[in-house]
């Protein structure tokens, strides 16, 4: 215990001690900047040693849920920049999770009523996202049935991540964490039982964890791979996540291709049970 509390050099960013807040979803801003209240909020938490932000949209594709601030043009950078400015006025440290839902999210809440992407076409069941009823209200609904990005559009959503991490390094992040768990696009690129691709981004295991992979080294390259973090959960089973055919192989492989990259961290979040997780894996 008394461990906990020393201070921890993360690839040369002191933290204070070895408490680490994890992200939370709050969905508090009303036109998606961080505000004072959201300042406030984070900087009341600086004394962990490090905090990962609640999933930061990179987009308006990439947002599924109401009232979630996003980090990709300049008044959400002026925003975050506050955050980030009163955290460590605390001596607080502090990365920005990026994020985008994929399959996990509504048209009501993307622009224009567009259709939401991932690997596929099969659309969440059994799980809602927060965007607007049809009586217009906020509230609990199944999320849109999805399109597959088309082959030429994937680097555009890694872009998209780029131009992301960039701002959140101009806003005064100490780094960024690639939201890749939970049943978020990253996770859809991956299954077998979402994934039915037959472009260079479907298939094996090494087309199929491409797109994460080619996210983590163009955003490594523009900010520098210290400030790169990335989150997996590993035979998740969250957001009507199935088990899938060569899923200890995934994994296996990425956990490979991961330990070559220096990077800031790796965030594990271990969801299964032994009645849900492959047999494979029991």
């Amino acid at each position: 215990m008394n461990k906990l509390f020393t201070p921890h050099n993360l690839v040369d960013i002191q933290l204070k001690n070895r408490v680490v807040m994890a992200p939370m979803t709050r969905t508090r801003t009303s036109n998606g900047v961080a505000d004072e209240l959201t300042a406030l909020y984070y900087s009341q938490r600086a004394s962990a040693g490090l905090i990962i932000t609640e999933g930061l949209p990179v987009s308006e594709e990439g947002r599924g849920y109401l009232y979630t601030p996003g980090l990709y043009n300049d008044e959400q950078m002026q925003g975050w920049k506050k955050v980030t400015e009163a955290v460590h006025a605390k001596g607080g440290r502090i990365f920005a999770q990026l994020w985008h839902v994929g399959r996990m999210s509504h048209v009501s809440v993307l622009p224009d009523s567009q259709i939401p992407v991932s690997s596929g076409v099969i659309p969440a069941t059994n799980t809602t996202v927060f965007a607007y009823t049809d009586s217009g209200e906020p509230g609990p609904v199944a999320p849109s049935k999805p399109r597959a990005l088309e082959t030429e559009e994937i680097k555009r959503v890694t872009h998209d991540f780029v131009k992301s991490a960039q701002l959140a390094i101009e806003a005064g992040f100490d780094g960024i964490e690639i939201m890749a768990a939970n049943g978020f696009i990253f996770d859809q690129f991956l299954s077998t039982e979402l994934n039915n691709r037959t472009d260079q981004y479907g298939g094996t295991v090494e087309n199929r964890q491409r797109f994460l992979l080619e996210t983590i080294d163009a955003i490594s390259q523009e900010i520098g791979h210290d400030k790169v973090a990335v989150r997996l959960s590993p035979f998740g089973r969250i957001y009507d996540l199935a088990p899938y055919e060569g899923e200890v192989d995934t994994w296996a492989n990425i956990a490979s291709a991961l330990g070559k990259r220096k990077l800031a961290y790796v965030h594990l979040y271990y969801q299964p049970t032994y009645e849900t997780a492959p047999l494979e894996a029991q």
